[in-house]
């Protein structure tokens, strides 16, 4: 507990302090007042706008209530802020949007509550929450400060992670762990269920899955019938998500799962990554599935590919043309990345994305999401 950092407040004319969590990596607020029922919304908001911390003392679902007022009122602001938006670049409007996401993060991240060593909340009608920040926090020794909005997130991460997530290219669930990026959206799963695999495949059954997360690409491999899947990633949660998914889908045999920075030794037929779409800075390291600054991982995956992919052999690039409809990026400095590489494409897939948020006219990016397309790169050796 020595690592983390701790948070001070003065309540009831006493200097108090405890440990400070924020798996955003989030410092503790300087200023914290404590609070409880009969605190209004309005002074709420106030203060949390100022910085200032929020402890909360009174009942536990009063507290989601006031959370509740409070992105109502920030919503509101944003509401009346949209029309000034329209003429922005499309570049603008993204940075714009990441700048008031994260501003309203902030602030509904300064109401926060109080947990026991044993992650239990010593709050009225407070509900049982030990066992998902036990898997979000792991075990303390000490009672510890955490925001209520960081903790129904992890709530939620939890419920996905107990129900599952159907992927019809498996006839299954996968299981997503807290941090590990969800496949809630199936469309670059099916690109790899449907794309031909390469011929070496055949004498070569060997696949690498660069960057697995959950494990699902890399248990859409080991179903096709490739016999020896090697997944690699970087991030512990997501090693351990990866290898329990996998040995549920009873594939653990035919998939190993090993901790790299992109790619394992050796070579193989066939090199698959599904890397962050959106070459921008993480906010948090809950974001570096979907952001990559200055494209580091697509950078590396395909300038690696040349020594890792077995002659004759493919590298699926899954990738979204999102950011090319954001002005991040575009289509040539994709082409050019691929060409310095000494790649050349085969062939591409393409699939529109079907998710809810494709339809959502309110969201300021919904011109770029209604033309997004994800497109799976076939890729070989010049």
């Amino acid at each position: 507990m020595c690592d983390y950092p701790v948070i001070h407040w003065l309540e009831a004319d006493e200097e108090k302090s405890a440990r400070w969590c924020s798996e955003k990596n989030l410092p503790p607020p300087k200023r914290v007042q404590v609070i409880d029922d009969r605190m209004t919304a309005d002074t709420a908001y106030r203060l949390a706008c100022e910085g200032s911390g929020l402890l909360w003392r009174g009942d536990f679902q009063n507290a989601r209530q006031l959370l509740q007022a409070l992105a109502r009122r920030i919503d509101k602001k944003r509401t009346e802020r949209k029309s000034q938006e329209t003429a922005l670049a499309p570049a603008e409007t993204f940075h714009l949007h990441r700048q008031m996401q994260s501003q309203r993060a902030r602030t509904l991240g300064q109401l926060l509550i109080p947990f026991n060593a044993d992650h239990s909340i010593p709050l009225r009608r407070a509900p049982d929450v030990r066992s998902a920040c036990l898997e979000a926090y792991g075990p303390r020794t000490e009672d510890y400060i955490a925001s209520l909005r960081e903790l129904q997130g992890l709530i939620g991460a939890y419920e996905w992670r107990k129900k599952g997530i159907e992927i019809p290219a498996l006839h299954a669930r996968i299981h997503p762990h807290y941090g590990v990026f969800a496949p809630i959206r199936s469309e670059y799963v099916e690109l790899v269920a449907a794309a031909p695999l390469p011929a070496l495949i055949a004498t070569q059954s060997l696949a690498f899955d660069i960057g697995t997360g959950t494990g699902v690409l890399a248990a859409v491999l080991a179903r096709r019938g490739i016999q020896r899947v090697i997944a690699t990633d970087q991030d512990l949660r997501a090693l351990d998500c990866a290898r329990e998914n996998l040995a549920r889908l009873d594939l653990a045999t035919q998939v190993e799962v090993v901790q790299a920075d992109l790619f394992p030794e050796g070579q193989a037929a066939l090199i698959v990554c599904n890397p962050p779409w959106i070459p921008a800075r993480p906010s948090s390291p809950l974001e570096n599935a979907i952001f990559d600054p200055d494209s580091r991982m697509l950078r590396g995956f395909l300038h690696g590919l040349k020594c890792h992919l077995a002659p004759g052999g493919e590298g699926w690039l899954i990738l979204s043309d999102f950011a090319e409809h954001l002005g991040l990026r575009t289509r040539v400095e994709l082409l050019e990345m691929i060409d310095a590489a000494g790649l050349k494409v085969l062939r591409q897939a393409n699939i529109k994305p079907h998710h809810p948020r494709v339809s959502d006219t309110s969201d300021p990016l919904h011109t770029a999401r209604q033309a997004e397309l994800t497109t799976l790169w076939r890729l070989t050796v010049k």
